[in-house]
């Protein structure tokens, strides 16, 4: 992650995750509202998504593991140094053990759909998890660094643990959009601000930031905000747009249905006219 391109992959991941996650749960929602009460169990397109999404975690983290351990300058799956008493790129290791976790929560995913036995919420409980082992590596992640880098990935800490609380809640509290659209969020929110951390530690246009000066660290938490400000609007507009675009959707095609129930009525019932004046 030493450069821009290293904060903006994972930030792009976090962004269209979000984003994916807004869309599924919107569309989830709409289906639970127009359900009859006694209908729980849901068409074989959510689960669908589900193996997408469960599969999507699996490749990219073992992606993010190759990358982190094979690269030129990379530990190469060594992680103590015998001959020097020193450990072997400890940062590459820590970022692999982050991924490490979300690909697990991806198994956890595609297990509790595909395992009957699997308790419910294992998926929400895993993820849980993984956000947490990534807040908690990032709290011992910046040590010795200077004051505006490290002030830079604290604030990431805000979004990773709230979303990690959320998720939690999630294993007892199902089924609530407020709470699903807040996961969404916060993953959104986790990704903007990757991409914030990458341009001002590595800077596109060359111009360097002065890492020690305090009013960088004032204007970085004040961007956090718009930048917090900002993920609240995506996730809101992708909702209502998902939700327009069912509803209309769904509209179009009781109509159509109706139309044909009607049709088909006075098709049969023009046919007895027929029947019954051959008759007389």
């Amino acid at each position: 992650m030493a450069n821009f391109g290293g904060h903006a992959i994972p930030g792009t991941f976090f962004l269209l995750y979000g984003f994916w996650l807004t869309v599924k749960h919107v569309l989830q929602h709409y289906w639970r509202t127009t359900q009859p009460k006694g209908r729980q169990v849901m068409p074989p397109f959510f689960k669908r998504m589900e193996y997408i999404e469960g599969g999507f975690k699996i490749f990219a983290s073992f992606v993010g593991i190759m990358v982190e351990q094979f690269v030129v300058d990379g530990p190469h799956a060594h992680l103590y140094d015998r001959e020097n008493a020193s450990w072997v790129k400890l940062m590459n290791w820590q970022h692999s053990t982050m991924y490490l976790f979300f690909g697990i929560s991806g198994v956890a995913l595609i297990a509790s759909i595909t395992i009957k036995q699997v308790p419910i919420g294992v998926d929400r409980l895993a993820l849980s998890f993984a956000l947490f082992v990534e807040g908690f590596l990032f709290v011992y992640h910046v040590h010795g660094r200077e004051p505006l880098d490290a002030h830079l990935h604290s604030l990431l800490l805000f979004a990773v643990f709230a979303g990690s609380a959320s998720t939690l809640l999630e294993v007892v509290i199902r089924n609530n959009i407020l709470l699903e659209l807040f996961r969404a969020d916060m993953f959104m929110l986790q990704g903007s601000w990757f991409y914030q951390i990458g341009v001002v530690l590595y800077p596109l246009n060359g111009d360097k930031w002065d890492l020690k000066q305090h009013d960088n660290m004032m204007f970085v938490t004040m961007c956090f905000c718009w930048h917090l400000a900002l993920s609240l609007l995506l996730v809101t507009c992708t909702a209502f747009i998902v939700w327009f675009t069912t509803t209309r959707c769904s509209t179009k095609r009781r109509d159509i249905e109706i139309g044909m129930r009607n049709t088909s009525s006075k098709t049969s019932s023009q046919k007895a006219l027929l029947e019954e004046s051959d008759e007389e």
